[in-house]
């Protein structure tokens, strides 16, 4: 069994009154560098590793980046915490303005077939794949 994980953006929460408070520049406002809606995939197989794709030194990253090894690799990311171990809500350490994100382990099966095959072979395996 191989694994990805998919992260998508949940929510931006924006605390204005602490950005007033504290920040250098107290109208830096929400997060520019995701959206609501955005998705990230992260494959690790066959040579590829997407592990290092998203922009590392990020807060969101940091405070991600063991969850998604843990999916990569097939563990829980969150057991006994979240109703289903392959899932889990973080956000990340900005507190003036944290992105707030689904985790997601995705259990996958990989064929590799060579040679001629006609177009009856091949709906004979996709048949038999969509049963695993």
């Amino acid at each position: 069994m191989l694994h990805k994980c998919k992260m998508t953006i949940l929510d931006k929460k924006l605390y204005p009154e602490l950005q007033e408070a504290y920040c250098a520049d107290p109208q830096s406002g929400p997060c520019p560098c995701y959206h609501v809606g955005d998705q990230y995939l992260f494959e690790r197989y066959d040579g590829a590793d997407d592990f290092w794709k998203m922009g590392a030194g990020t807060e969101l990253w940091d405070a991600v980046s063991r969850y998604i090894y843990t999916a990569l690799q097939g563990g829980s990311i969150m057991r006994g915490w979240m109703k289903d171990e392959r899932v889990m809500i973080a956000c990340c350490s900005d507190g003036t303005r944290p992105v707030i994100v689904k985790l997601e382990r995705l259990n996958y099966c990989a064929a590799y077939l060579e040679g001629n095959r006609s177009r009856e072979d091949d709906l004979r395996i996709a048949a038999a794949l969509q049963e695993i």
